[in-house]
């Protein structure tokens, strides 16, 4: 598994990739956006950890061109631990958020967690190989989503969210299940707004009405399901 750090502290840069590297994975770092740019066109990653203040560059702007050419797993480091400000991250295409000061526990969990999922989400689902809901499919070997046979731009979070879902119609899933069970992680590292989020996202993706959805539909004061009709 390659990772690339894209921090200009470079004691942070340091003591992260030590830690990384300790667990096997095959680590780098860059300390500017266009540095990160040429890496992720130039090699295969598995996972990148971006700070979203960089010295003369913003790592938001950076996450918006990093999604022009991939869709590799991205994890926002920020000192900025609002409510608003990790939805805007969210909002953006990362996949996570962690709020620095972390232990090095907590970011090789997390770590883990995303590379599992991301891993788990490439390999196809040879029990249920397609889903079929009308206008609706969802193909689990492809990993590709189409409403009235037009493919459907998801991200491998989304489709995740959406297979999980669909592969159990009508059954109500709390923000807290969904968490464990798409993002096999809990409410102590993951906030339930990103479950909110990439809901919303979807939304605005298969559903004919975003604001009045019959897909994905909530369930007040419970959580989310799919409707298959």
């Amino acid at each position: 598994m390659r990772i690339l750090i894209v921090d200009d502290d470079l004691e942070m840069c340091d003591m992260i990739r030590r830690l990384l590297e300790g667990d096997g994975y095959e680590v780098q770092s860059v300390t500017t956006g266009p540095q990160a740019i040429d890496v992720v066109v130039r090699d295969a990653l598995d996972l990148i950890l971006l700070d979203v203040m960089l010295d003369g560059f913003d790592g938001r702007d950076l996450l918006r061109e990093l999604r022009l050419v991939s869709e590799v797993p991205v994890v926002f480091l920020t000192g900025k631990g609002s409510e608003i400000d990790r939805i805007a991250g969210l909002k953006m295409g990362a996949d996570d958020y962690i709020v620095k000061p972390f232990s090095p526990g907590e970011l090789a969990a997390r770590v883990a967690s995303i590379l599992r999922r991301a891993k788990r989400s490439e390999a196809p689902n040879t029990e249920i190989a397609s889903m079929d809901f009308g206008a609706l499919r969802i193909d689990a070997v492809s990993h590709e989503t189409y409403l009235n046979s037009v493919i459907v731009p998801l991200t491998a979070k989304e489709f995740d969210l959406l297979a999980f879902l669909a592969s159990s119609p009508r059954q109500v899933f709390s923000r807290q299940q969904l968490l464990e069970q798409v993002w096999e992680s809990s409410s102590d590292w993951q906030d339930e707004a990103t479950v909110t989020e990439h809901v919303r996202r979807l939304r605005r993706k298969i559903e004919i009405d975003p604001d009045n959805p019959q897909r994905i539909v909530t369930v007040r004061g419970v959580g989310y399901r799919f409707e298959p009709n």
